[in-house]
């Protein structure tokens, strides 16, 4: 790779504590605030979104709102509020009712509360998008050397067991025709080094979907996932070190790093009953061009 692509291919943001926050990103992501445009696709629909307040959440939730959904819940962090009132804002400038739902998802009874809370103010629900996640790389802890049991716990509750707890908490309220979309990683195919227990995780998502799918084929319910790859998001800078992030996307085919609006309107697509009415079962890469298989 040339100097100049390595150049192009940099980002310089200030080193953040997780979960990381937008507004201090340099450059700013692009959540498709003025470049998505809506073609009807998901009308009159109620989505509740996990990790929905930034990155590709915020993304997810501004195309659903301009594809004429109803209504769009955001669930995040306490701390990520600033976050999370940006992001209502664009929902409700799409003409979509914003629903906010706080919570740390680590928790079943806060997965139970958060489904129970959106629906209530949504009033029914028919797209779930499984999308939050933490990872951590920093210091090595993410190799078997450098494993801290607080983080991996961290990981797995957030990544895995709150998937599995607000789809459980979320199926009584869904019914034919429904969607769930969970979001994996590129990292459930070409594990880096550095990702061991993340990598693992992502895995173990893919693993659920199909499972999902399986099990709930007879309900009318599909159950598909997304496997962006390197995406500019809070949770970079948050949890990579800023030497990192230099590179970060440059290795992938394409040269770059994708934004969050490049992986919106694959969510868009599976969520919606009319382009993806038998597509259950599948995940579907945004990667730049690193292969999902």
């Amino acid at each position: 790779m040339s100097e100049k692509q390595e150049e192009k291919s940099g980002f310089h943001s200030p080193e953040q504590e997780p979960p990381g926050h937008t507004d201090a990103m340099v450059p700013q992501p692009d959540h498709g605030e003025n470049s998505y445009e809506g073609h009807g696709r998901l009308d009159g629909l109620r989505a509740l979104i996990t990790g929905g307040d930034s990155g590709i959440g915020r993304a997810v939730a501004i195309a659903f709102a301009r594809e004429g959904a109803a209504g769009v819940a955001i669930n995040y962090l306490p701390d990520e509020q600033q976050d999370a009132e940006e992001t209502a804002s664009w929902i409700r400038k799409a003409g979509a009712s914003a629903v906010l739902v706080p919570g740390d998802l680590r928790e079943p009874e806060t997965c139970g509360q958060v489904v129970e809370s959106a629906v209530s103010k949504l009033g029914g629900l028919d797209i779930l998008v499984n999308n939050a996640g933490f990872q951590h790389t920093k210091e090595g802890s993410g190799t078997i050397e450098g494993l801290q049991a607080d983080l991996v716990e961290r990981v797995f509750r957030t990544n895995v067991e709150a998937i599995l707890w607000v789809t459980h908490a979320a199926l009584p309220h869904l019914k034919e025709g429904s969607s769930i979309i969970n979001t994996t990683s590129i990292q459930s195919y070409e594990p880096s080094a550095q990702f061991l227990d993340y990598a693992a995780t992502k895995a173990a998502i893919n693993s659920i979907t199909v499972n999902l799918a399986s099990q709930l084929g007879s309900k009318g319910i599909r159950v598909n996932a997304v496997a962006p790859g390197p995406i500019w998001t809070p949770l970079q800078p948050a949890t990579r070190p800023p030497k990192e992030l230099e590179s970060f996307g440059a290795k992938a085919p394409l040269g770059r790093a994708g934004q969050p609006a490049e992986v919106a309107p694959a969510y868009v697509f599976l969520a919606s009953p009319r382009d993806a009415s038998y597509v259950s079962g599948s995940i579907l890469g945004v990667t730049g061009g690193e292969a999902t298989f």
